[in-house]
């Protein structure tokens, strides 16, 4: 989680094992492309990340997904699909943001 939220201008293998203290990508690499994940323990930490980060409980947390169109080689996750910002089918990726919200 810590390195999915690094401000790292590239996350992949190598840039989280270096940013985790390794000095070689494959744990990385493995971890990201052949563990087996419990989604519900992710989804329980993140809560936990969360609820301890923001720390208010009049606070609520808003998902919002969007496509950002895309072209060339070095864009992964690119395919055809509804974009938002474009309002059409392109290709695209696809982000998922969340905004931070304080109750009145």
């Amino acid at each position: 989680m810590a390195g999915l939220i690094a401000p790292l201008e590239r996350k992949n293998g190598w840039s989280l094992a270096e940013r985790a203290g390794e000095t070689h990508p494959i744990g990385m690499q493995r971890l990201l492309g052949e563990a087996d994940w419990d989604a519900d323990g992710v989804r329980d930490d993140v809560r936990d990340f969360i609820i301890e980060s923001i720390g208010d409980k009049d606070a609520v947390l808003i998902g919002d997904d969007t496509g950002f169109l895309r072209k060339g080689a070095r864009s992964a996750g690119v395919q055809r699909q509804y974009a938002g910002t474009a309002g059409r089918t392109e290709n695209c990726q696809i982000g998922t943001f969340l905004a931070y919200a304080r109750g009145a």
